[in-house]
């Protein structure tokens, strides 16, 4: 238990000192923001503070801090030095610097930032991989809470229409479908506040039934320094991708531009980006201590946890709820749950949207040119859907590559906030370190996992390292090269 409140202590710590660093490398200032210059009504609206947290932190949220800090704590509580690590020096750095550099930008996609700062070539790569992350984003965030809620009408007694996947799946769709058409502020900015009370309330209740109940007991880190997964997947690098939201996420450059377009001072940027990510690094690591606590350890392995996953994320996730919680506690909890992935599947969809707007030149203040943008966005998100919950997909598939989607995409976007720091003439080692870590992370599980080439680790680790190294020393190669202000010059900002 020590082990946890030192790293929660750190997390909490952190914003206040690393964040505060990492906000002056950037240098905010008083210039006009994209909210007020461009103020469409429709993407481009002014938000207090407060609002801009909340939203952010269920825009980034979703499963990702709660199913995946659960398949992390397989791992035993090593994972909280992931999760504490990875949101204090990789994932507030990331979701800091893509929100800034987007609102430098007057609110632009994270695709077209990162074809300022790394090329045209690299522009059209992470279009196409941001509109499929976002797509695949939604469709996991609509099937995980409509399983959740058919768990809870199931266990209630309740059967029929009302206890069935694809009844839940179409509903969601639909608020989708609603929420990406309509301006920011007539759903997204009245309903989240109210979601991201319940979300907040949902981990303080689930610490808390964790401390007051005597026959649950949070493992040290000392004490248990070694993989803990029963089907002995290695550490490096299966955890670093399965936590992904809990420590550092590219889904979440997808989604800070949208909070870059409502600010109405950069200096909001430290509260707004790296808060929220320090609080979803709170809410994993309380949902990782969970599944360290709550389960049989069996010969030093995560046996019990390994079982309850079996069953699946929804049932998984109402097991810990049920264990912590009773009665009002446990309906705020699950509200909570399903809340969150649902307040981010839309906002993913919306991304995409405005992804493809910004890729297509098609201005979204028009009613027939959103409708164009989010029919076919919804309908794809729609097939993957129902054909998980017909049995056509599997969504585990989904879930990996979505993982690795993640990372990939969150070490592309680190390498963009490095060269628009050297531009800036600032210190880019505070991204290129995290961006040189994560290109060993995602290379090594690209080479290494089953969905992917199935190489084993043994060719897998040499791999990852040089993949790193090779980037870092482009990119180190390409700065040195550079006429710096000239080059800079040509950008935008």
């Amino acid at each position: 238990m020590v082990s946890f409140l030192v790293c929660l202590a750190l997390l909490v710590g952190g914003y206040f000192t690393y964040g505060k660093v990492v906000e002056n490398t950037f240098a905010p200032d008083d210039r006009e923001t994209p909210a007020v210059k461009i103020n469409d009504g429709v993407d481009y609206v002014v938000l207090p503070q407060w609002k801009l947290f909340l939203v952010q932190l269920l825009n980034i949220a979703g499963l990702g801090p709660i199913f995946g800090a659960l398949q992390g704590a397989l791992w035993g509580p090593i994972v909280f030095l992931w999760i504490t690590f990875g949101t204090l020096l990789a994932g507030g750095v990331h979701d800091f610097f893509a929100g800034m550099m987007s609102e430098r930008n007057n609110g632009e996609s994270i695709s077209e930032i990162t074809g300022i700062y790394l090329g045209g070539a690299m522009k059209n790569v992470m279009r196409v991989f941001s509109v499929v992350l976002l797509v695949m984003v939604g469709t996991v965030f609509a099937v995980g809470p409509a399983g959740l809620i058919v768990t809870l009408f199931k266990n209630s007694g309740v059967e029929g229409i009302l206890a069935t996947t694809l009844f839940w799946l179409i509903i969601i769709l639909i608020y989708y479908f609603i929420a990406t058409f309509l301006s920011i502020d007539k759903i997204i900015g009245k309903v989240y506040p109210v979601f991201g009370i319940c979300l907040i309330v949902m981990a303080v209740g689930v610490a808390i039934g964790i401390f007051i109940n005597p026959d649950y007991t949070i493992p040290e880190i000392w004490s248990n320094f070694r993989s803990m997964h029963p089907a002995s997947t290695p550490i490096w690098s299966f955890m670093f991708i399965t936590v992904a939201c809990g420590a550092i996420s590219g889904f979440h450059a997808t989604q800070s531009p949208l909070m870059a377009r409502c600010m109405k001072s950069e200096r909001q940027g430290h509260f707004v980006f790296y808060g929220a990510m320090v609080c979803e690094g709170v809410i994993a690591l309380i949902w990782a201590a969970a599944g360290c606590s709550l389960y049989e350890v069996t010969g030093g392995l995560n046996t019990g946890l390994q079982a309850v996953l079996a069953n699946g994320q929804s049932a998984a996730i109402y097991d810990v709820c049920a264990k912590t919680m009773g009665g009002i506690g446990i309906a705020l909890a699950m509200l909570g749950v399903i809340a969150c992935p649902i307040t981010s599947g839309d906002t993913a969809f919306r991304s995409a949207r405005l992804v493809l707007a910004d890729w297509l030149k098609l201005d979204q203040g028009s009613y027939r040119n959103r409708l164009i943008l989010c029919v076919p966005v919804l309908g794809v998100g729609a097939f993957l859907g129902i054909g998980n919950a017909l049995g056509f997909i599997d969504y585990t598939i989904i879930w990996r590559y979505f993982s690795w989607t993640n990372q990939t995409l969150a070490m592309i976007v680190l390498w963009a906030a490095s060269m628009y720091l050297f531009y800036d003439k600032k210190n880019y080692w505070i991204t290129a370190v995290p961006a040189t870590f994560m290109s060993a992370v995602s290379a090594t599980y690209f080479v290494a996992a089953g969905e992917c080439l199935n190489l084993g680790t043994t060719i897998a680790y040499p791999v990852g390292i040089v993949v790193a190294v090779l980037f870092l020393g482009t990119f180190l190669y390409s700065i040195k090269k550079r006429n710096v202000r000239p080059q800079y010059d040509t950008l935008k900002k």
